[in-house]
């Protein structure tokens, strides 16, 4: 399998101004006001949540990037084409703002458009509807100057030029917006917001993963989908569950995009924020963590709840989200009640978490070898108690409704490595599966159930196993399940970094059967076709 990613390094200090600078070598922390506040922002309420950041330990913990977002600055440049700022809105303007925090141990994070207007219609940075020069350069010269250190790219009026796809457009543009950034003297990481305006469902489309997979040339993090909901002072307690939900689930099948340097974000955190119980904090914050998802709050950080706080904070689950190696956690089972998901850690260890979708409390057993760990006796540490407990069989517990369970588990002497055990899920967010009733050893795509028929191990000499038989391509086209056969060409696949799983003998492509015509249609066998780009049925998500 593909190891994914840039080798680790070492970050210094104070960063030289070098176009090869490591940037954001572990997912960037912080604070952004825009789904608390959104154009309601000021100076005052930057100060103000940047103090809140250092007083409540969030900032001392890692949270220390404090971005301003869209409005701040007027409607118009100046007659040399700078971007002006909103002397009402920040009296000091932008280099003060950009000292204060960094006398407070603080970075400073700042936001523009990569089209020719800002989502809320302020001047963006890109060529206007019709061609014309762009301001790439140019804010990126006067964000350095500021001494900003982070830069968040929005995709909103991008003009696409004739003759050009949508995709080559926002490809041409953020490679600009890059480039612009490192010539700038001054190394600041570049959130991009650019596969967030191609996203069409979970599973999404080509284009969108045709942008996932070349935007981590241009930044360090990205922005693939949907805004988490915006917080409503006319209804405060309008819940935000859904919206967390919603934004994990486009997150947690792309794992194969991320590692040190480059990392997918699902959006902000808003755990301790109103419309978040605090079972549900605690559940945004692991799932974020197995993710290894940017931790970048968007609230008012004076007013978040004790549980929320709480979360926010827990060293424990920021060393998770931290963990040096940037894998990021895959779904090993997943029904309409539970999902479990596994991750693995730079010191060996392996993190899980159970995530309790129902509103009710339920208990969960997790054997050791459904995530990869077989015959092994470990040390499990509750991340939320601190408690430790050995372990020989099944992680075990008790889960409060919307809640999630994360453990870190250290291996005993003795232990093998972990193998990647889970489900393979496939378009439409199904699993492959090898019960059914289409033939003997056939092999459909199904709902996915966290059923033993859909416990697959990614075996260390490229074979897919499931109940000790290997995946099988055939030359009629067809996949199948058959005994496993040593050095068997049909039987050994890889796992490209675009989600293809090649067939190693036949040069084709694992893919998706067609959606069914009807709900009691029966369900069309897994083939190989020809591997075609960026094709959605021909995407997959493997276990880690």
């Amino acid at each position: 399998m593909l190891a994914l990613g840039l080798a680790p390094a070492p970050a210094a200090a104070e960063p030289t101004a070098t176009s090869d600078t490591p940037l954001a070598l572990t997912p960037p922390m912080g604070w952004n006001n825009w789904a608390h506040y959104m154009c309601d922002i000021d100076e005052a309420k930057v100060v103000a949540n940047a103090d809140a950041l250092v007083a409540s330990g969030l900032a001392a913990k890692g949270y220390d990037t404090v971005t301003v977002d869209d409005c701040w600055m007027t409607r118009s440049r100046d007659a040399d084409g700078n971007l002006v700022v909103d002397t009402e809105k920040f009296p000091h303007g932008m280099a003060w703002l950009g000292e204060y925090l960094h006398a407070k141990g603080l970075k400073f994070g700042i936001y523009q458009d990569a089209g020719s207007l800002t989502c809320e219609k302020y001047p963006g940075s890109g060529s206007p509807d019709g061609g014309g020069p762009d301001h790439y350069a140019r804010d990126a010269r006067l964000f350095a100057s500021w001494k900003v250190d982070y830069v968040k790219m929005d995709g909103c009026n991008l003009w696409v030029p004739p003759g050009k796809t949508k995709e080559q457009a926002y490809r041409d543009a953020y490679n600009a917006v890059a480039r612009a950034l490192r010539d700038s003297g001054r190394p600041m990481v570049l959130s991009a917001s650019a596969p967030a305006y191609f996203q069409q469902g979970e599973w999404g489309s080509a284009d969108w993963h045709k942008v996932i997979d070349w935007v981590g040339e241009t930044g360090q993090l990205w922005r693939e989908g949907k805004d988490i909901k915006v917080y409503s002072p006319a209804a405060p307690a309008a819940s935000r569950w859904s919206s967390v939900l919603g934004n994990y689930g486009y997150n947690r099948w792309l794992g194969r995009y991320a590692g040190p340097g480059n990392w997918n974000d699902p959006d902000f955190l808003i755990a301790g924020a109103p419309g978040l119980t605090d079972a549900e904090s605690r559940s945004q914050v692991a799932l974020w963590a197995m993710m290894a998802a940017p931790f970048i709050l968007s609230s008012d950080v004076s007013a978040l709840t004790p549980g929320g706080l709480a979360a926010l904070g827990n060293t424990d689950l920021i060393a998770l989200d931290q963990d040096p190696m940037g894998r990021q956690g895959a779904v090993v089972s997943a029904n309409a009640t539970f999902e479990v998901l596994a991750r693995p850690l730079a010191n060996g260890d392996r993190a899980v978490a159970v995530l309790n979708r129902s509103a009710a409390t339920r208990d969960i057993s997790v054997p050791l070898a459904d995530i990869g760990l077989y015959g092994c006796t470990v040390t499990a540490k509750d991340l939320w108690s601190g408690g430790r407990t050995e372990v020989a069989a099944n992680l075990t517990g008790r889960l409060a409704g919307h809640d999630t369970a994360v453990w870190r588990l250290t291996p005993h002497e003795g232990c093998g490595d972990a193998v990647p055990t889970g489900q393979i899920t496939g378009d439409g967010v199904k699993c492959a599966d090898g019960a059914n009733t289409t033939g003997v050893g056939a092999v459909v795509l199904a709902g996915c159930t966290a059923a033993a028929d859909q416990r697959w191990v990614v075996a260390p000499d490229a074979t897919l196993r499931l109940a000790g038989q290997c995946l099988a391509a055939g030359a009629d086209g067809l996949v199948e399940l058959a005994r496993c056969a040593p050095r068997q060409p049909g039987q050994r696949w890889t796992h490209r970094r675009d989600g293809a799983l090649v067939s190693a003998a036949y040069r084709l492509c694992l893919t998706a059967p067609a959606p069914p015509a009807t709900a009691d249609a029966p369900a069309e066998r897994l083939r190989l076709a020809d591997c075609g780009d960026h094709r959605v049925d021909q995407a997959w998500s493997l276990p880690v």
